[in-house]
């Protein structure tokens, strides 16, 4: 994400070039509200979630899909919703607060405040919340935000005992800092993944972290290609205590074993990777990477793909030679690119799941923080886009996207308002 601002701007893909190998309260889940309507689609099977079921057919992306307003909030980055319960939705705001929302109506009280430790300038702030997978038990929740230095903090908090609504602010306890050397490119996204086999927290999860190079420009201090350093990487941790350490890393990891690299790293060669995302279906791992003069891109890798694989920057950007003193052998090149005349930073999406929205089903729905036009293409991992189109629906300022439990997508703005995707009428 940039802090800057700017106009819409003309779309356009940057061609394919050569490339080494292969993102009020009018009743939040309800009907109604303020609304912005796409051109319609014949719609398909209704009903979310369940696939188990018949799968339903890769949408087209073309229309049949509305804007319903959930709230306006102070500079909203994030929406999430924790495991096993579907009345509630939790809403981060850059600031340092998360807000709660139940059955449509925001509470008084913030689950979290965090406003006199975070910093705010350029692109820092409270970045995202993830809920343990076993929160219904542990109450345990995970937080990222640049503290009033400016470094990265990823802090564990327990849901207080007397308001289930509300975070133990004594709880806290630091699981990893990493100082940032420059105010932008800080990442900020925590995700609980797919559970991958026999690993000790295949039942917990593990928790996935994305960091940026570190920020400035040019990737200075060529953080990106560094497997000594966790910037310009997405992690993978057990949050858990281990022993005397706050957290430990999982064998399966990708460097584990090499002298030198840090073992939490599981992807690298990323400039900011503002938001990634896996499909809840297949487990495919989606990144957002934000660009630098040129071009913004989508990286799309199959389940497990994203273990230990490099995805160039800073020795390019996009399909072109950046750096040219940084080299990439086997570099993972992007599904889609798309320059500067058409945006300034990608906001990365989602695979869409929602069985009420035909038309975007297993279609990646993203968009771009200074056109605000929600685009999709079909999700196919390791193959170039070519059916990229936009949705007709815009948000300014976009910064993020989210879904509750039952695939429901939500989208924030900057600006204020949260909106979710809803078919149209």
């Amino acid at each position: 994400m940039r802090a800057v601002r700017g106009s819409q701007r003309r779309w356009r893909p940057v061609p394919p070039l050569f490339f080494v190998a292969v993102a009020l309260f009018a009743g939040c889940g309800g009907d109604g509200g303020e609304t912005t309507a796409a051109t319609p689609t014949p719609p398909a099977n209704s009903g979310h979630g369940g696939e188990g079921r018949q799968r339903l057919p890769a949408g087209d992306g073309q229309g049949g899909v509305r804007l319903q307003k959930v709230g306006d909030f102070e500079e909203p980055l994030y929406v999430v919703q924790p495991p096993g319960d579907d009345r509630d939705l939790f809403v981060v705001e850059k600031a340092g607060r998360v807000q709660v929302v139940r059955d449509g109506e925001r509470l008084q009280e913030p689950f979290l405040d965090l406003s006199g430790q975070v910093s705010t300038g350029s692109e820092q702030g409270l970045l995202s919340l993830a809920f343990a997978p076993d929160y219904r038990s542990s109450g345990l929740v995970y937080v990222d935000y640049t503290d009033l230095n400016g470094d990265t903090r990823v802090v564990e908090y327990r849901r207080s005992r007397s308001n289930r609504l509300v975070a133990d602010p004594g709880s806290a306890r630091q699981v990893l800092s990493v100082d940032q050397p420059y105010p932008n490119h800080n990442g900020g996204l925590l995700l609980f993944g797919p559970a991958e086999g026999s690993v000790r927290n295949a039942a917990a999860g593990l928790l996935y972290i994305g960091l940026g190079d570190g920020g400035s420009e040019d990737d200075p201090h060529r953080t990106g290609q560094d497997l000594s350093t966790l910037l310009g990487k997405i992690l993978r941790i057990d949050p858990r205590p281990s022993g005397d350490r706050p957290y430990s890393v999982p064998n399966s990891n990708p460097f584990v074993e090499r002298p030198g690299a840090r073992p939490e790293i599981y992807s690298y060669g990323l400039r900011n990777p503002w938001r990634f995302s896996f499909d809840p279906r297949t487990g495919a791992l989606a990144i957002g990477d934000v660009g630098q003069n040129e071009a913004e891109e989508v990286d799309l890798v199959a389940r497990g793909a994203g273990r230990g694989a490099n995805f160039g920057w800073s020795a390019y950007e996009g399909f072109d030679r950046f750096n040219t003193d940084q080299r990439a052998p086997g570099a993972v090149p992007p599904v889609l690119v798309y320059g500067h005349d058409a945006g300034c930073s990608i906001t990365g999406g989602l695979v869409a799941r929602d069985r009420t929205l035909p038309s975007l089903y297993s279609r990646y729905v993203y968009g771009d923080f200074c056109a605000g036009e929600l685009r999709s293409f079909t999700a196919e991992p390791g193959h170039r886009a070519t059916d990229d189109r936009a949705l007709g629906l815009e948000v300014p300022s976009l910064s993020s996207f989210g879904t509750d439990n039952a695939g429901h997508m939500y989208v924030t703005s900057l600006e204020g308002p949260v909106v979710r995707l809803v078919a149209a009428d």
